[in-house]
């Protein structure tokens, strides 16, 4: 199902009129105040929130519905509001007038990437559903892509997200990590050879570009690759054909390239580790994959994933986190990012001696109860009247805001101020307000 927000009629129908008739049959549209929970018995794959409603509409909205995927339609003179909103919940937008295409376009991409599951590639926070979205749009492109992220972070998975999901998913995807490869063989195993080009090539063997015809190149560590190679690999881009080591015979490419790095490519370029018409030949798609400590919201669908990959299949449904061990993941920083937080899955299993998994299962040490708060009423919805001014209805949806952030951040202060963009000091001073209004006890 997509839900259709729209209090204007004629707004609604231009956009009906605007969709295919595939997602024209699912549309359900709601055009007067929508009771959140009449969405508990079916949850819309899709949300849209149309050019009619006001801001402050729009807002409320956001606020009741960021876990699901959101696209705004936005009057074009409120460009800048609805790039605002990307920050709030919004997984993507988009400007009034626009065309089938864009709209039906944006649509697929959010459904698409609403829809990945795959290899533990669980990504549903509001950033990540936009990373996601921004990848479904690249898919469809055949630019260059450069993925980057830390260790950990699933460069690779990303980039089999945006080859399966390109015109080239039927063809091959081939993956090299340039820093597993020793410097005297990657140009070997990138471009091929034949017999006799070197000691030892006793056979010809096709390179990894030639491999991946009419499919994808995953380079990964690509700010590994010697100096020397950089040169080459920046004339086979421009030429898009390649010659085997040894020998003179052209072979055509054709080849979507994605690589990927942990490192800032235009610092290695100010340190001449880098070539800089090389760097302008790989970033004309750039993608950024946050790191786990700035979506910690995912934590507990990855454990569970990882609980159901790695656990016995009769026990894990039951297997749970002990108060101290959710203390513990939410504290700690993950510089290994998500391949980190498998292994410590793995190792908990292994460690545990009941279907409840500690901190010390984990090998984490325990956090003191002062880096914590509790949220005393987690279900506390800031009731607004109808004769509210508009300054208290804006003061009421802060409150309402700063309220949602502090359960996805588990009632964990120092997180909750950095998701909200202020300091912890200005967040203190917010919740001694909603204190003294009675939206939360003093245990909070």
């Amino acid at each position: 199902m997509i839900l259709l927000l729209e209090s204007d009629k004629v707004c609604a129908d231009e956009i009906l009129t605007h969709l295919s008739e595939e997602y024209a049959r699912r549309v359900v549209w709601q055009p007067g105040l929508l009771d959140i929970a009449s969405l508990s018995a079916t949850i819309p794959s899709l949300v849209i929130l149309g050019r009619g409603l006001s801001q402050v509409q729009a807002l409320s909205y956001i606020r009741q519905l960021h876990t699901l995927p959101i696209l705004l339609i936005s009057p074009m003179d409120q460009a800048e509001w609805a790039s605002t909103a990307l920050g709030n919940g919004v997984s993507d937008y988009l400007l009034y007038p626009f065309s089938l295409q864009q709209l039906n376009q944006q649509i697929t991409s959010l459904l698409n990437a609403n829809s990945l599951q795959t290899r533990g590639m669980i990504m549903s926070s509001p950033a990540s559903r936009r990373l996601l979205t921004m990848a479904h749009r690249v898919a469809l492109a055949e630019a260059p892509v450069l993925i980057r992220g830390e260790t950990g972070t699933g460069k690779e998975m990303l980039a089999q997200f945006i080859h399966t999901n390109s015109s080239r998913k039927e063809g091959p995807f081939v993956a090299v990590n340039c820093a597993a490869i020793p410097e005297n063989m990657l140009e070997a195993i990138l471009f091929g050879y034949v017999k006799g080009a070197f000691t030892g090539a006793y056979t010809g063997q096709a390179g990894k570009f030639e491999l991946a015809n009419n499919g994808t190149l995953f380079l990964d560590e690509i700010a590994e690759m010697p100096p020397p190679l950089q040169a080459k690999l920046l004339r086979v881009l421009q030429e898009w054909e390649v010659e085997r080591l040894g020998s003179n015979k052209v072979i055509p490419l054709n080849v979507r390239l994605i690589t990927a790095t942990n490192q800032n490519l235009r610092e290695a370029v100010s340190q001449g580790r880098f070539r800089e018409d090389l760097l302008y030949r790989l970033d004309i798609l750039p993608l950024v994959i946050p790191p786990l400590r700035q979506r910690r919201e995912e934590l507990d669908r990855l454990i569970a994933h990882f609980v159901q990959k790695h656990g016995d299949q009769a026990f894990a449904p039951a297997i749970k986190l002990s108060p101290c061990a959710q203390k513990a993941l939410l504290a700690h920083n993950w510089p290994g990012n998500i391949r980190e937080l498998e292994n410590r899955v793995q190792r908990a299993l292994v460690m545990c001696r009941s279907t409840v998994l500690l901190a010390a299962d984990f090998d984490l040490p325990s956090v003191p109860p002062t880096q914590e708060i509790i949220v005393a009423a987690p279900q506390t919805q800031v009731e607004l009247t109808p004769s509210a001014s508009l300054q208290e209805s804006r003061k009421h949806g802060e409150f309402q805001h700063i309220l949602d952030t502090l359960r996805h951040c588990r009632g964990h202060r120092s997180m909750t101020a950095k998701a909200l963009g202020i300091t912890p000091r200005a967040l203190r001073y917010k919740l001694a307000e909603m204190r003294q209004r009675g939206i939360i006890t003093d245990d909070a």
